[in-house]
């Protein structure tokens, strides 16, 4: 943690409600984090990175960048995936490091840093097996998992409904300070 605050990587995937992200990062802003945003490249389409990167004063990154050239984004303290898409919750169980977010989450796993991941999808894709058992591979990781009735695995067949926990993943967001302190 440098100084100057904290530094949280938020990676946003390309679902329906990935705009919905700009407010619950103002509000982590506000909390005193400095923030980072990194796209899939599939999440870059569904929000503004304009807006994104005036929001937080800094680019938004969706590709590798070329091995020789500098990070432009400082090194982060945490990580909040969301709202993560169903492909990006399996190749992270799985480690399958194909975009750069995933990439540098699956390291963030391998490093131990604390990891916010709040799925959003169907209900039928949060029925398959493989969603379920990368569910609780994340878990085994260390990666906290916010989920609701829309992505728990299993359970009706039907469309839960509902809006994204931005409330539950800010209020997961505001204990990791205690991590990092310790």
């Amino acid at each position: 943690m440098t100084s100057a605050g904290p530094v949280l990587y938020a990676v946003i995937c390309g679902v329906s409600n990935a705009a919905s992200s700009y407010d619950f990062i103002a509000d982590v802003i506000a909390d005193g984090w400095r923030v980072c945003v990194i796209t899939t490249p599939m999440g870059a389409r569904f929000v503004d990175t304009a807006h994104l990167a005036d929001l937080t004063g800094h680019p938004v990154r969706s590709t590798y960048k070329n091995p020789t050239d500098p990070d432009i984004l400082p090194p982060a303290d945490a990580y909040v995936v969301a709202p993560a898409s169903f492909n990006t919750v399996n190749k992270l169980a799985n480690g399958i490091s194909d975009t750069l977010a995933v990439g540098i989450v699956c390291e963030a796993i391998g490093n131990r840093q604390p990891i916010i991941v709040a799925p959003w999808m169907n209900r039928a894709l949060a029925n398959y097996s493989a969603y379920a058992r990368s569910i609780r591979s994340l878990q085994a990781d260390g990666v906290r998992v916010v989920l609701t009735d829309q992505t728990k695995p299993g359970g009706s067949r039907c469309d839960a409904g509902g809006s994204f926990p931005w409330t539950d993943v800010l209020a997961e967001v505001r204990k990791i300070p205690d991590d990092l302190s310790s």
